[in-house]
């Protein structure tokens, strides 16, 4: 798997702006905005929707923009569970329902440690992005995810 946006570099047009701000129906392949009563953030992933690409996810990634992440998109919600096995960065990991509702957050993955990060029962997408973030943006449960990548029938915050 290529991780083309992680490549020293990358140019962004991710970044933090106002609820609604820009953002009207914009649903675009690559981005994902996640927002909550306040705000709505925007990064450029990468997405992994099989077992190939979840299974690599972010391994051996030396270093990655500041609003980029990788999203997993699982088939239906299931128990999900993580390591960062061969993961040289520090990441934070924010596990959703199969609404894109924000369920649990894991702060500051370890890099290289392969103890098992439990995210839930009923998860159907994660978001992995640069550790601390979560913090420095006040990311919460609860939060709703918009991204073409998630169902679009059952998302709490759809396309368009």
């Amino acid at each position: 798997m290529k991780h083309h946006i992680f490549a020293a570099g990358a140019t962004l047009l991710a970044g933090w702006l106002a609820a609604g701000a820009g953002l009207a129906a914009e649903c675009a392949p690559g981005q994902l905005d996640l927002r909550d009563a306040d705000s709505v953030l925007r990064f450029r992933v990468e997405v992994a929707d099989d077992a190939a690409e979840r299974s690599q996810g972010l391994m051996h990634v030396e270093e990655m923009p500041r609003m980029a992440g990788m999203l997993f998109v699982y088939p239906e919600a299931q128990p999900v569970s993580f390591w960062m096995r061969n993961t040289l960065i520090s990441l934070d990991m924010l596990f959703f329902d199969e609404t894109g509702t924000l369920a649990h957050i894991h702060e500051n993955a370890v890099p290289l440690d392969e103890t098992p990060i439990p995210g839930g029962s009923d998860i159907r997408y994660v978001l992995e992005i640069n550790g601390g973030l979560a913090e420095t943006f006040g990311i919460e449960e609860g939060a709703e995810l918009r991204s073409p990548a998630i169902d679009q029938e059952r998302a709490a915050w759809p396309c368009g």
